[in-house]
């Protein structure tokens, strides 16, 4: 399957835009979950609230948020998928650049050291594109997800010792949700990356905190761990916009990868409630929007 760069580009286009205006299912229902089982009446109104915000934004077609965020796009490409992978990547930015200026949106993109914004969204490096390959035929599959600041600025990485252990995981996880506080605006999704090398720890941690509600890590370890850390950042009482409650975080996401006998890294991604995300498939048939 040969993939037109022009259709590519509308599709990142369109992406943008969709993901900063439709919140996926499966994030409504992690709210509508939360809002059930909290037991706090501040809490509660904070959580309805919320929900409120959703509904108006999308029936009025607003912005889930005024953050338009760092936008990502990750692309999975399939067997017998034929492209040009320089002209895949320009393609991207062009579609970034449009749904920004045509929209148009609040560019959130600035230089690092002069602080200028090109009013485009991107810049050196931006947006982020991630390339990765799968087993499905003739198939492109691209995500986007548009990280703001607010979880963003909540990263945190650890190279700990192995004779920590477990330990060492479930301490500092706990203890970067409660520095966090409400500046990432919970409920939260709590990405953990543990193993690999300091960069590699760091994107898994970013990949699970962009992952759908729902989904387990693959790796045994990994969900037990998941499981634990979710119960346990629910009992620590931070709540919806860190003003109380039993609502923290939707879930605890862990990925991981192998490491080094003598490190144990471990980071931490956060995820805010307006946990964004679009996704275009391309296949012989058409190209199909979802999440």
């Amino acid at each position: 399957m040969r993939i037109d760069p022009l259709q590519v580009e509308e599709a990142a286009k369109e992406l943008y835009i969709r993901a900063l205006k439709l919140l996926p299912p499966d994030i409504k229902r992690g709210f509508d979950a939360l809002a059930r089982s909290e037991t706090d009446a501040t809490a509660k109104s904070v959580l309805g609230t919320m929900i409120t915000n959703i509904r108006v934004a999308e029936d009025t077609d607003n912005l889930l948020c005024q953050d338009t965020g760092i936008p990502i796009y990750n692309v999975s490409i399939g067997r017998g998928v034929e492209l040009d992978g320089v002209r895949l990547k320009e393609a991207i930015r062009k579609g970034c650049e449009r749904a920004t200026r045509e929209h148009p949106l609040r560019s959130s993109v600035v230089h690092p050291v002069t602080r200028r914004n090109e009013h485009t969204s991107c810049g050196r490096g931006v947006p982020v594109i991630n390339i990765d390959f799968s087993d499905v035929p003739d198939t492109l599959a691209i995500e986007m997800v548009p990280k703001g600041s607010g979880s963003e600025n909540n990263s945190f990485l650890r190279m700990a010792i192995p004779a920590e252990g477990v330990d060492a995981i479930k301490t500092f996880v706990i203890d970067c949700v409660l520095q966090a506080e409400g500046k990432t605006c919970p409920p939260t999704i709590v990405g953990v990356g543990v193993g690999g090398t300091a960069d590699l720890c760091m994107r898994l941690a970013k990949t699970a905190a962009t992952r759908p509600l729902g989904s387990r890590c693959d790796d045994p370890e990994g969900a037990q761990l998941e499981r634990q850390l979710t119960a346990a950042v629910n009992q620590l009482g931070v709540g919806p916009q860190g003003l109380g409650g039993d609502s923290t975080a939707f879930a605890v996401h862990v990925e991981t990868a192998a490491t080094h006998i003598t490190m144990n890294p471990v980071a931490v991604n956060m995820q805010c409630h307006s946990a964004r995300r679009a996704r275009a498939t391309f296949r012989p048939s058409g190209v199909e929007y979802g999440y």
